[in-house]
């Protein structure tokens, strides 16, 4: 079967679903806003009514949100908010404990050592690897721009 290229894009845009990019912008704002503001309001609660320095609460938020992210992806609830909001869930912390929680939960059956232990960093590794490497690459870029200043 032999089709032009104007044949085989005009199938491919009959085939492809319709483009939601407002609709997918305005989930992933509202959502990741949400998620900062559950942040803030940790924070908050932290600093005012535990009587925690603002160190101490900034530490606590990141460790309370993680471990929110960590609850409701083993609830199955964080696939469902990711569907709906998109990056708005992968740019805060809580995306990065989804990423180490997810393959963990799915490959607990293989055990602790093969299964949850080898699989839990398949996803969050390589940002692990390549944020470790590109974090010295623009310190040692912004030393050698001050010293040369």
């Amino acid at each position: 079967m032999n089709i032009t290229e104007q044949e085989y894009s005009f199938m491919v845009k009959k085939a492809s679903p319709k483009s939601t990019v407002l609709k997918d912008c305005i989930g992933a704002f509202a959502v990741g806003g949400f998620i900062c503001t559950i942040g803030q309001a940790l924070n908050d609660t932290y600093q005012y009514f535990l009587g925690l320095d603002i160190k101490d609460a900034r530490c606590l938020t990141s460790v309370s949100l993680v471990f929110l992210s960590a609850l409701l992806t083993a609830l199955s609830l964080y696939d469902k908010i990711a569907k709906f909001a998109g990056a708005g869930t992968l740019v805060p912390i809580t995306g990065f404990s989804n990423a180490v929680v997810a393959p963990a939960i799915e490959f607990q059956s293989e055990g602790f050592v093969m299964g949850l232990g080898a699989k839990m960093f398949v996803i969050a590794g390589p940002v692990i690897v390549y944020g470790t490497v590109a974090s010295a690459l623009y310190g040692l870029i912004l030393c050698t721009v001050k010293a040369l200043t």
